[in-house]
């Protein structure tokens, strides 16, 4: 293998020149040129990007998936450019062990019958689950990976160069200010032997007969060169001419390192505009997840209501959970998700009811319970009980009701009250 012997020297002793550099700086015994306020905040808010992007990326995978050794496994095929295989979610494994149960069980019996309701509900669940995953990797997590792999990294490596830049230029800021204190103690003393190894380090050396060519300083009148010094002078005066040179070089080549890093550390802007967007596309996903979970749970909920009812006349059938409140955005997704909803009054009512007159039900000896109003409700007809929050009523189940339906009484009123609004209170 070739080497360029003279360019692995010359970079051996820049390094040098630099760690010595760096180190005295460390220890407060060289100057350093500072960065204007407004790049150092750019670098503080670059920074800070990074930070809590990583976090929020690992945070959000920790969601996605709490395997650890499921995530390392991803991790290991993403690496290796491969497909990922696919995988049963908790709900579709559950809905298996379900329906398998019901199948040894028997399918014909109460039991086997509620089992496979639920483990078809388990398995819309894991369903939509598999679906918010895989949106959520798409759309959130995809964006944030480019930005740590892609243009972190770039912004790394032009920081890293600027801070070689910015090492160079005090380098040779304080070469020239050496230089320029030994050219003025010689020109007073006139008898100082030039030690270039003060003003510059071992991979620079000072050409004698370079300086010997070049044209002569007019030395004063009558005066001896050597007995005045002006050998020595002169010497020192090229090194000074020398060192403002590259102070120069090193000038504009840390300027234009900086405006590099500055264009790309304004570009976090940009990448904050476009974490934004992702991150309204992960709540959407999110929140189409949650509706979707909310539906299915609410259809089970039905049919085991019915189911219930015709297996134990009487029972009482409803949540014990409070409903999610209202909320007040315009987003029908997310109005879909939270908000109660209300057993529809439209059409006949069912045989139990229509000839149901509230004046003569008489409560059940057993199965009244209390429940707090969670939400106010006015009354669409005189069946109805109209309700306000938080308020105490007691409630009970009639045979051949309608499970989303209960019977509240309030002092001497009574009517129709839907479970949705209710909590219902041991």
């Amino acid at each position: 293998m070739d080497f360029n012997m003279k360019k692995l020297a010359s970079d051996a002793g820049i390094f040098f020149t630099r760690a010595v550099q760096f180190t005295e700086e460390k220890f407060g015994q060289a100057e350093k040129t500072e960065l204007d306020a407004n790049f150092e905040n750019l670098l503080a808010r670059a920074d800070s990007t990074k930070n809590w992007t990583e976090k929020i990326l690992r945070q959000t995978e920790v969601l996605l998936q709490p395997n650890p050794s499921a995530r390392v496994e991803e991790f290991l095929y993403e690496k290796l450019d491969r497909k990922v295989p696919s995988r049963v979610t908790n709900g579709e494994l559950l809905a298996q062990y379900m329906a398998e149960a019901a199948s040894e069980l028997g399918p014909t019996t109460p039991y086997g019958k509620t089992l496979i309701k639920v483990s078809e509900a388990e398995k819309r669940l894991g369903a939509a689950e598999r679906d918010f995953i895989h949106a959520a990797s798409i759309n959130f997590l995809t964006p944030l990976r480019n930005f740590l792999e892609g243009d972190w990294k770039t912004i790394s490596k032009e920081r890293r160069l600027l801070q070689n830049r910015r090492l160079d230029l005090d380098v040779c800021k304080a070469r020239l200010k050496k230089a320029k204190a030994a050219e003025a103690k010689a020109a007073c003393e006139g008898d100082t032997v030039p030690d270039f190894q003060e003003t510059r380090p071992r991979n620079y050396i000072l050409s004698a007969s370079a300086s010997a060519e070049k044209p002569k300083q007019d030395f004063p009148a009558g005066c001896p060169l050597p007995a005045c010094g002006m050998l020595d002078w002169t010497l020192w005066n090229d090194e000074v001419d020398k060192s403002e040179q590259e102070l120069r070089v090193a000038q504009t080549e840390f300027d234009r390192q900086a405006e590099v890093t500055r264009l790309l550390l304004e570009g976090i802007s940009s990448t904050h505009v476009n974490h934004l967007r992702c991150l309204q596309e992960f709540v959407e996903s999110q929140t189409t997840y949650y509706a979707q979970c909310y539906r299915h749970m609410l259809d089970l909920q039905k049919q085991l209501g019915s189911s219930q009812g015709a297996i134990f006349p009487g029972t009482f059938v409803g949540t014990t959970e409070p409903a999610s409140p209202p909320l007040s955005s315009t987003s029908p997704t997310t109005a879909a998700a939270t908000m109660p909803m209300e057993p529809s009054v439209a059409g006949p009512a069912p045989p139990g009811e229509a000839a149901l007159c509230l004046e003569e039900v008489a409560p059940p000896a057993s199965g009244t319970r209390k429940a707090r109003v969670l939400y106010d409700y006015e009354a669409a007809d005189s069946s109805e009980l109209a309700l306000l929050a938080d308020e105490l009523i007691t409630v009970y189940s009639l045979p051949g009701m309608d499970p989303d339906w209960l019977i509240g009484e309030r002092g001497n009123k009574k009517g129709k009250v839907p479970v949705t609004y209710l909590e219902l209170l041991s």
